[in-house]
């Protein structure tokens, strides 16, 4: 191992290497080592035409100077192999706007991916993806036209009649990883991170791939002092560390202080949380909270179904479930907004890779999740809006492999206004943008998979609720004080079956004070 500066990074990595990059988010990115990749570019022209590869992009919504943007400049990447671009928001608009070719892979897949790679696999066979746009018989997890172009990365096979698809290993010429430190030999520890993430996955296909493996710690350590149980990476898959100290500077983005409460190390009392105003958010959260039971282990899905998580607070039941986040936290309460994948108080925390092995087997009991367009079929999209590129992130390893399925959000978006007087739900000002569309612009979530797996799928708005059956969509109940023809069927590009014994939403959900769950739950 040896200690080098962040200006040697361009000369360390290649013209057209391919460079696997650690975080999540506003978790483990190694930014300096970004930053000294963008500048050797900047300052020398190389390395460019460079393959990218992450999980959940790191990056910050409001923030386009770190994480992956750092590496949207024009000629530097020649390609991407992702599964989230929505938190680098500068780097998604570049494969928006087909600047280099992408490709958006399931989180799951991508992690699995790595770990093949080190094995000297050929790839992986998975279910997952299948009818979705990652199955090459729709758009083969393509990201913009310039990818279409390019020799497909998955295929179709098919294992004693049953068809799964085949992900194929690449390359990987070096890894560029965040850890908390380093001992004198080059041992890696990750015991302050809030996730364990991919690092250790990605390190082992770089190293095994005859490639460099770069580490970005913040301080080293005697040798020898690091607990056993700490190291993640051992010191002979480490070919050079770099030595940053956390930028405070950047506020809760990439966790730059040590925080107990989220790597285990420490159980803290938690505030007191606020209980949400009876709005549309929490009229979503109460009727999802109502297909909970006791014992349940669910994922919440970033944004809106984070009001389940407030409103089991406001009734008690918190600690009768189990929250669980793709990235590798189980238990606890899950972190929002740009920490988002981090945990408090988590009862365990393994890597990303470990957890969708777990969820692609069916771990969960139930999921809620968000919905941006939904079509006649029951198809879901959140990963695709025009320019705008996000990729599914951990959605699809999710919504096929777990059992109950909840999407949740508006009936209409953009300029919505509504309030809940006297007990039932009254439209002040109707949204601009509708979801309910005949056709999805991409197909993140999968109706026809869905039914081939007998999943129980629900999409839950504040107006009403649908259920998923073999000819599309079943609207089974309605929020009191809603039109059915007026503020429904008036605002979808399609009609819904609409069941024969259509109910009224759960009068609580709609009255401001607490449902009483916990004695029926």
């Amino acid at each position: 191992m040896k200690i080098i500066n962040t200006k040697e990074i361009g000369t360390l990595v290649k013209d057209n290497d391919t460079v696997v990059i650690s975080g999540s988010g506003g978790s483990g990115s190694p930014e300096a080592l970004i930053r000294g990749l963008m500048n050797s570019f900047l300052n020398t022209g190389h390395p460019k035409n460079i393959t990218v590869s992450c999980g959940i992009s790191p990056g910050n919504l409001t923030n386009d100077d770190v994480g992956m943007n750092m590496l949207a400049k024009k000629g530097l990447v020649g390609k991407a192999i992702c599964a989230h671009l929505g938190m680098g928001r500068v780097f998604g608009n570049a494969i928006g706007n087909n600047e280099f070719p992408a490709f958006a892979v399931p989180l799951g897949v991508i992690n699995h991916l790595y770990r093949a790679i080190a094995a000297h696999e050929d790839g992986i066979i998975t279910h997952i993806g299948l009818g979705t746009f990652a199955d090459p018989r729709i758009e083969g997890c393509c990201a913009n036209e310039k990818a279409k172009k390019l020799k497909p990365i998955v295929e179709i096979i098919e294992i004693d009649g049953k068809e799964n698809l085949f992900y194929k290993s690449f390359n990987v010429n070096v890894a560029l990883l965040k850890a908390s430190y380093a001992d004198e030999d080059g041992n890696i520890s990750l015991e302050e991170e809030g996730l364990i993430g991919e690092q250790y996955n990605m390190a082992i296909a770089a190293h095994n791939s005859g490639g460099i493996v770069i580490v970005e710690v913040k301080d080293i350590k005697p040798k020898g002092s690091l607990r056993a149980r700490d190291v993640l990476i051992h010191s002979s898959y480490v070919d050079y560390v770099v030595i940053n100290k956390p930028d405070e500077s950047l506020g809760e983005y990439n966790i730059p202080i040590y925080r107990p409460e989220i790597t285990g190390d420490k159980k803290i009392k938690l505030k007191e949380i606020k209980i949400r105003e009876l709005d549309e958010r929490k009229i979503c959260g109460r009727r999802s909270a109502l297909e909970l039971k006791k014992g349940y282990v669910i994922n919440l899905g970033v944004g809106m179904p984070d009001s389940v998580a407030n409103v089991c607070a406001e009734e008690g039941i918190s600690e009768d479930i189990y929250l669980s986040v793709e990235s590798g936290p189980t238990g606890g309460v899950p972190i929002g907004g740009v920490v988002f994948g981090a945990s408090i108080n988590p009862d365990s925390v393994i890597s990303t890779s470990e957890q969708f092995d777990a969820y692609n087997g069916g771990s969960l009991d139930m999921a809620v999740v968000g919905m941006a367009e939904v079509d006649k079929y029951g198809n879901v999209n959140v990963s695709k809006f025009g320019k705008r590129v996000t990729g599914p992130g951990g959605f699809i390893n999710i919504t096929q492999s777990t059992k109950k399925i909840i999407f949740m959000g508006t009936f209409m978006a953009v300029d919505l206004e509504e309030e809940i007087i006297d007990g039932k739900l009254i439209i002040k000002k109707e949204g601009k943008k509708t979801k309910f569309v005949n056709i999805v612009e991409q197909i993140t979530f999968s109706a026809s998979q869905a039914i081939k797996n007998n999943q129980d799928i629900l999409y839950v708005t504040e107006r009403c609720v649908f259920k998923l059956i073999s000819s599309g969509l079943l609207l089974c109940e309605i929020a009191p004080g809603i039109d059915l023809e007026k503020d429904i069927l008036a605002n979808m590009q399609f009609k819904p079956e609409i069941s024969k014994d259509l109910k009224l939403m759960d009068e609580r959900i709609f009255k401001n004070c607490k449902m009483n769950i916990k004695n029926t739950f």
